[in-house]
Parts: structure tokens; sequence; C-alpha cells
């Protein structure tokens, strides 16, 4: 692995000799497999029997080999989510400090993986804001939030000086800020190649931008969790002091375990309690995690979870791509029924006849073609299922069924 040079020198004293040896080590070691269920969906104990659990998530597994993800429908169907392992040590960030329903956003969210873990950790009541600022992105955030069907999750697409511009006020903010990537090296050369020294104080510069935009919607004595997928102490440390100083909070602890291997700060004299995974010493891909409470003045109340939907909807400026809630759509004198009515969790595809599909029917049905239906299927709209497990629609006109899947969630071949 060729590893830029001045990335080396300053990350080799970081760590210290015995640190930096284990992360070289883990350049020759296949990259770590794991998975988070989906405590709304899963039903199935079977289901990856032979998972190592993950000990710092309730629903976390590492699994021994790398499965064709995208050939499995219950992967579609929201059933479990393909998810790094140290990112899984928010649901025990989430879990010791919050217990109460609350207003929460996850500030840059996409591709899913913490907002759907955030939505699962947090108590029943709470409504989960899930906002990427990237258009494209954020279609991706979309589907995987669909999936997963929950329905207190709004999916949003905005920046955040926009979100400071209304009056939404939450409880929890996660700010999983864009960075510099060192934790990826692993697994992305691209990360590698656009790494520089320029580019980590770039980083810099922008996570505390957005820091500053979203900071005064979190209500006085609310939590900020910062987050990157970076080693250096330039967007950790350095900005948790930021936050500290200039923005006015205070930092909590989390109850962790030796065993978890986790690392804690690396900057000289920096005692607060931040947790660090360093791959070849956690198995996991590298990340930079801590939970900060707000004590400058600002906002005493967030919006309420029961009234934030429609706060949000109101909120002109707010890009709203779920509310969460889904209706059929009139397309002509047809009322069109969405894949995301099949995939919540609510009953909102009750009224619909389920049909059970094969496992080369149901692959045949996320490549979105048309085939036909058992001779006894109900004309009209159809669930289709797997396993039990809900897919979403098609038409059936009896010698055939019409495909209703996304087209931009096919999966391009089988």
């Amino acid at each position: 692995m060729n590893l830029p040079p001045e990335f080396i020198t300053y990350t080799s004293t970081l760590f210290g000799p015995e640190r930096w040896k284990y992360f070289l080590q883990s350049f020759e070691q296949d990259v770590p497999v794991s998975i988070r269920l989906n405590p709304f969906k899963h039903r199935n104990e079977t289901l990856f029997e032979e998972a190592t659990p993950v000990p710092w998530c309730k629903q976390g597994y590492w699994l021994k080999n790398r499965p064709a993800f995208t050939l499995d429908p219950l992967f579609h169907a929201g059933v479990y989510y393909v998810q790094e392992a140290a990112s899984l040590f928010l649901d025990t960030l989430l879990r010791e400090h919050i217990t109460t329903p609350v207003s929460a956003l996850d500030l840059c969210a996409a591709p899913g993986g913490k907002s759907t873990l955030m939505r699962a950790a947090l108590p029943a009541g709470s409504m989960l804001v899930s906002n990427e600022p990237d258009r494209r992105r954020a279609n991706i955030l979309l589907e995987n939030m669909l999936k997963q069907g929950h329905p207190d999750v709004l999916v949003t697409h905005n920046f955040a000086h926009e979100f400071a511009k209304t009056n939404l006020v939450f409880d929890v903010i996660l700010t999983d800020v864009p960075c510099s990537g060192e934790g990826l090296f692993r697994r992305d050369l691209q990360a590698i190649q656009e790494w520089s020294v320029k580019n980590v104080h770039f980083c810099q510069e922008r996570q505390r931008k957005i820091l500053q935009d979203i900071w005064p919607c979190l209500r006085t004595g609310g939590l900020l969790i910062y987050s990157t997928c970076t080693f250096n102490t330039h967007e950790n440390e350095e900005n948790v002091r930021f936050i500290l100083e200039e923005l006015g909070a205070e930092i909590l602890p989390v109850r962790i375990k030796l065993p978890w291997n986790i690392t804690g700060s690396l900057l000289p004299g920096f005692d607060k309690p931040v947790y660090r995974f360093i791959p070849g010493i956690t198995q996991t891909e590298g990340l930079f995690m801590t939970v900060l409470r707000k004590t400058s003045s600002g906002p005493q109340f967030a919006t309420l979870p029961n009234s934030l939907r429609e706060q949000t909807k109101r909120a002109r400026i707010i890009h709203l791509l779920s509310s969460g809630l889904h209706t059929p759509e009139l397309k002509g004198k047809e009322l069109i029924p969405s894949a995301a009515q099949a995939l919540s969790t609510e009953p909102e595809s009750g009224n619909y006849p389920h049909v059970e599909l094969t496992l080369q029917q149901a692959q045949r049905y996320l490549h979105r073609e048309s085939f036909a239906l058992a001779p006894d299927t109900p004309r009209g709209f159809v669930v289709v299922t797997y396993q039990g497990y809900a897919l979403g629609f098609m038409k059936n006109l009896g010698e055939r069924a019409n495909n209703l899947y996304p087209k931009n969630w096919a999966i391009k071949k089988l």
C-alpha cells in the first residue's frame, strides 16, 4: 500500500510504534464485513447463524464471509443493513445518554447507516430528520431509509445554514462531517489519492463552518454527536476543542469495555473522553466519535417529536423528500401504490393481497422484470414478498404482472 509520505510521518508519530505496526498489518488482512439487523423487521433467528456479535451494538454482527448482498432479497426488503462495525458504536452512545423520546437530526446522513441505526436506538416516540446536503447522495439516502420502513423518519436535502433559517430545534444532532477519509484507506484507493495536508486543513475549516451553522438548531442542554472517519487530531480533537471553547459545550463520557480495544485521545494534554477506532487494533475501519452537551445559551426547548413532521413540512426552505407517511399516487384515473407503502412497518399495505415469491422470482422482481404470478393470484395491485418480507408492488393482469419496483432501485444484473 503506497501511503502518502506526509501521512506516514504524521500518523506514525501520532499512533506511536506499536499502534502504527498494527495499523500497517491491517492492510494485509481481509476487511471485516459487518451488518446490523433491523429490529423493526427482523424476525428470523436463523439469519446469519454463524455471525459474531459486535459488542458495542445490540443488533450488530460480523460475518465470516461477504455474501452477494445485491442478490439477497432480504437486504432490499430492509431486514438488515450492511454497515461498518466502528460506526455501530453510535448504538452504545445513544442508548446510554438518551432515554426519553427526542427530536433528532442526522445532518450529513448519506448513505444512511448511522440514520438507520439512530432510529433503531432512539426511544419509541422519537422523530428523526435524516438529511443529506448532496442531491445525488440524498437519493441513495432516501432509498435506504424507505427500505428500513420506519414511519417516524423524515428525509430531507438541505445544507446546515438552511436549517438555521427555520424554527426547527432539536434535542440531538449527529454531525458525521465530511472528512479527509484516512480511516477508509484500506478499502478506498481514491481516498488515498485525494489525501494531502492541504485537504486535511480544508476539511477542518469546512467542518467548523458546518458546526457553526447548525449550532443554533440545538437546544441548550441538547446533545451534539461529532464523528469523522479520519485519524488526525486537526479534524478530531482540535475541532472538539473548538466546540468546547468557541461554541460552548461539555463532553460526556461513554461506558466502554477494555476488550473492545477502543483508543482514546492521541493529542498530548487532551484528557477529554473521545473514542477512536484504529484498523488492526479494533476489527473495524477508522472512526472518531464523541458526544457533547450544549452549555451555551440558545433555544430552551426542542421542537416536539409529535409536531416535527408538520413543522418540517411548513418550513418552506426545507426540501422534504419523504415525510415517512406514504399514500398511493393518482396517475390518470388510477391510484398507484408506492414501494414505500409496501416496505413500511406501518400497515400501509395491509389492504392489498400478498404474494410470496421464490428466490429466483424475487431476484427477477428486483431486476425489474415482469412475469406471471400464480394462477389463483387476485387481479390488480399485490404486494410481493420473500420469506414473508415485503419487497414492493406488482399489478397482476392475469397472464403476466407488471413490475412496479422503482427504476432507480433496480439491481443492474443477476
